[in-house]
């Protein structure tokens, strides 16, 4: 019942808000981390294309020239807030939209009258497995924004809008979605090919040749021209090709969007450094699941100075969300940190304190001991307080899990939060 709810209320303000994404060409970017990142580098791309762009995001929210953060801690709006939003933006003159979609978006029919025109893959994790009842079906959920492409034809000021899919070809899972239909395919590779060509009609595959990584960004050649992204970490290498991709299915120019690219060097709450003059690195990041992690501190590790120590802060959502993954994420960080540090997120319905000893069996199975290496702080400013007051000069202390989340979510509480604002005033604080 709840389901035909969600189902008839996506119709209803489609057609109740004047279908409006039938004016834009909207983009859509689903898969497991990167996805915010993603959808501000290939705004960025689009506007220095000389385009108007909507953006909504889990980070941030875009109409035109105004931006403002996502406090509503959902990644796809309900009671449909997103047709609302995307008449605005019509009315804004925007011409392309860029939306975050997420599996459980979709699971409530969030997409349904988004009249995708372009998709893309960043990659897949087994986040969420357990609400869709198996990796399969979690899979298969994210597919349903591709399968949109050629239920829906567009015509915009005269001209038929192409459909386009671009995928991660590094990743296991991205045939899969390559075998949607669509007018134009495009494949992005760093490291091997996965992706077999013989299969695929009007595919390009747009493979890096050399990249070199930086603490403060990396550098990467395609196709003999050289492309700077002022954001670290590997990772988003692989989100800047989604929107390198995006833009050169729109036919904007290489140098055009280079420029869009280069001009990224913030997103909110996703690698985001936080200084107030401290002579060690805060480093705030949304990952929340074991993948995103991985790729988190293995970049973190690459930025270590000699001697340096890796401290991080984890956790893990309550309400039963991907109970499997815990003592993996508590793994992951005991592997990748030299000092862990376990704290409350959003509880929900469940014990914290139960949490955190699933994330503790994986630290300690990964040779981290209590109250030596590894330290338990339900309460997350105290959590945060304990991580900072750890560090020594060149250390990097991270605080994963929540980026620009607002609040804590406590047995019904909502806790106003901001681990960025948490984080500043700590280390003003242990510095007077």
């Amino acid at each position: 019942m709840r389901r035909l709810y969600h189902y008839f209320l996506a119709i209803l303000s489609y057609w109740f808000y004047g279908r409006p994404s039938r004016k834009l060409v909207v983009v859509g970017v689903t898969g497991t981390k990167g996805k915010s990142t993603t959808c501000r580098l290939i705004a960025s791309v689009l506007e220095a294309g000389g385009y108007r762009v909507g953006l909504l995001s889990t980070a941030e929210f875009q109409i035109g020239e105004k931006r403002w953060l996502n406090i509503r801690k959902m990644t796809m709006l309900g009671r449909g807030e997103i047709h609302k939003m995307l008449k605005e933006m019509v009315s804004a003159r925007c011409q392309y939209a860029v939306v975050e979609t997420s599996s459980e978006g979709i699971l409530q029919y969030r997409h349904l009258g988004l009249n995708y025109d372009i998709a893309v893959f960043t990659n897949l994790g087994t986040e969420h497995s357990e609400r869709h009842g198996g990796f399969d079906n979690l899979k298969k959920a994210k597919g349903r924004m591709f399968a949109q492409l050629s239920k829906h034809s567009k015509i915009i000021n005269g001209q038929k809008i192409k459909k386009v899919i671009v995928a991660n070809g590094d990743d296991e899972n991205a045939q899969y979605y390559l075998d949607f239909k669509a007018d134009e395919k495009l494949v992005l590779q760093l490291n091997k090919q996965t992706i077999d060509n013989s299969k695929q009609d009007s595919l390009g595959t747009l493979g890096v040749t050399c990249y070199v990584l930086r603490d403060t960004g990396s550098e990467f050649d395609l196709e003999n021209k050289k492309y700077t992204v002022n954001l670290p970490g590997k990772f988003n290498i692989y989100n800047a090709l989604s929107a390198l991709a995006v833009g050169k299915s729109q036919n904007i120019s290489d140098e055009k969007i280079a420029l869009g690219l280069a001009k990224v060097d913030l997103v909110p709450g996703r690698m985001e450094f936080i200084n107030e003059g401290q002579n060690f690195k805060v480093i705030v990041d949304y990952a929340h699941e074991p993948l995103s992690l991985t790729e988190l501190f293995t970049t973190l590790r690459n930025m270590l100075a000699p001697g340096a120590k890796l401290i991080g802060v984890v956790g893990s959502d309550g309400g039963g969300r991907d109970v499997g993954k815990r003592a993996k994420m508590g793994e992951i960080a005991g592997r990748f940190c030299d000092t862990v540090v376990i704290t409350d997120v959003n509880c929900f319905d469940e014990d914290p304190k139960e949490i955190a000893e699933m994330l503790a069996v994986g630290a300690r199975a990964a040779g981290k001991k209590d109250n030596e290496n590894l330290f338990i702080e339900i309460d997350r400013k105290e959590g945060i307080k304990k991580a900072i007051a750890l560090a020594k000069e060149k250390d990097i202390v991270v605080i994963t899990a929540k980026g620009t989340e607002p609040c804590i979510v406590d047995h019904g509480k909502k806790i106003p939060w901001d681990d960025r604002v948490v984080a500043r005033e700590i280390i003003r604080e242990q510095k007077n």
